[in-house]
């Protein structure tokens, strides 16, 4: 029975929180100089190349139809198996077309498996250990993702693999994980049936906007800052990997204590903070000319996401137990409304001035510090928003 104990549904959370930063974060760590340097990337085909890596989590929406036919927890085991392969073949495909191909795989994979793991840890964790146990999660993906980049550092430094080995190792390391996982966790019981149908409430409105405006200012980061320190300070991919590992360990040593102090001020004051911060962050990226403060700004401004949990945790409290799956595929398709649009209009608009990415990324971030502020104390179903309460 002991033996038993550990197969519970926090420890396969726990673990899948393990696996994606193996894949996904050797993929992004390597990407911008796998780009430049293989495939001859400009700033317009990176935006490309991003706009495409976005439209599955367009699509997201489509995973509760999915669901009609297969349970969530199988279902985010099939995602994590095409995240993992889409990371082990990008390396030997260095063209436009080849990188456009690899990444819609991965990132099919990568959009409905973050869909289904808000939806499971969501319905899994109660509404008490939510934050703490989302901030838990992210700081053990940090831990992962530490090793990894050590480990993608010292194969490009000191072992001198190709990228194709690289990402080889890295991809098919996480693909042995899902498959050791698939065979060794039992099938839960969600605690609430699940809507199987598209669910849009006027009621949940402010988590939409959150949701639009978070979509929309995280593809700054995303895409653009990375680019910044390859193509404006000439950063090596081990030194982007360094940068990682940086970035990484703040999330190790805090992401666990943010949860907690979302937890004891509320998500108002938390997103608050997060988006006054992010303020500071654009507008300073589009102005700074050296290249180690470039990097405190990149440091900083990953740290940041960890608050926007908060987002969740206010979905949480206010919703219909049963809305989560529904609301999870719908909540990331308006997440990616603009980051379909955004990278590669953005990445036109690079050529002409970088500066002006990133000031209208501050403006985004300005528009959600006032959605944030019509978050009730406490927020509850019926007590969604300070004002325009729509039924």
């Amino acid at each position: 029975m002991e033996a038993k104990n550990w197969r519970t549904p926090e420890n396969f959370l726990l673990i899948i929180s393990i696996i994606v930063p193996i894949a996904f974060s050797s993929w992004m760590a390597l990407l911008n100089n796998f780009a430049v340097e293989q495939a001859q990337f400009n700033g317009a085909d990176i935006g490309l190349l991003q706009s495409v890596r976005e439209i599955p989590g367009f699509l997201a929406f489509t995973a509760i139809f999915v669901l009609l036919f297969i349970r969530e927890q199988r279902f985010m085991i099939i995602a994590l198996a095409m995240l993992t392969f889409g990371v082990t073949m990008t390396g030997w495909f260095p063209t436009l077309t080849g990188l456009l191909f690899t990444t819609l795989i991965m990132s099919i994979g990568f959009h409905y498996f973050e869909t289904l793991k808000q939806s499971l840890s969501l319905q899994w964790l109660t509404k008490e250990e939510a934050p703490e146990m989302l901030g838990k999660f992210i700081s053990v993906g940090a831990l992962a993702s530490l090793i990894t980049y050590g480990v993608v550092w010292v194969m490009l430094e000191q072992l001198q693999l190709s990228y194709k080995w690289v990402y080889g190792i890295t991809g098919g390391t996480g693909l042995v994980l899902v498959i050791a996982i698939a065979l060794l966790f039992p099938e839960f019981q969600a605690k609430t049936p699940q809507n199987k149908k598209l669910v849009l409430r006027k009621r949940y409105w402010l988590y939409y906007a959150l949701t639009f405006m978070s979509g929309a200012r995280r593809q700054i980061f995303t895409v653009f800052a990375g680019f910044l320190m390859v193509e404006k300070f000439g950063y090596s991919a081990a030194d982007i990997t360094l940068l990682f590992l940086i970035n990484y360990v703040f999330n190790f040593l805090f992401a666990k204590r943010i949860g907690r102090f979302i937890g004891i001020v509320g998500e108002r004051k938390a997103l608050m903070f997060e988006y006054l911060g992010l303020i500071c962050v654009f507008v300073s990226y589009a102005f700074v000319t050296d290249a180690h403060w470039a990097a405190g700004l990149y440091v900083v401004d990953h740290l940041f996401f960890a608050l926007a949990l908060a987002v969740k945790t206010y979905f949480q409290k206010i919703a219909d137990p049963a809305d989560m799956a529904s609301t999870a595929g719908v909540s990331f398709t308006i997440n990616h409304i603009a980051a379909v649009v955004i990278p590669v209009t953005f990445g036109l608009l690079w050529l002409v001035s970088p500066a002006a990415v990133f000031l209208i990324g501050a403006a985004m971030a300005g528009v959600s510090f006032l959605l944030s502020l019509n978050i009730p104390g406490q927020p509850q179903e019926g007590n969604e928003v300070r004002i325009l309460r729509w039924s």
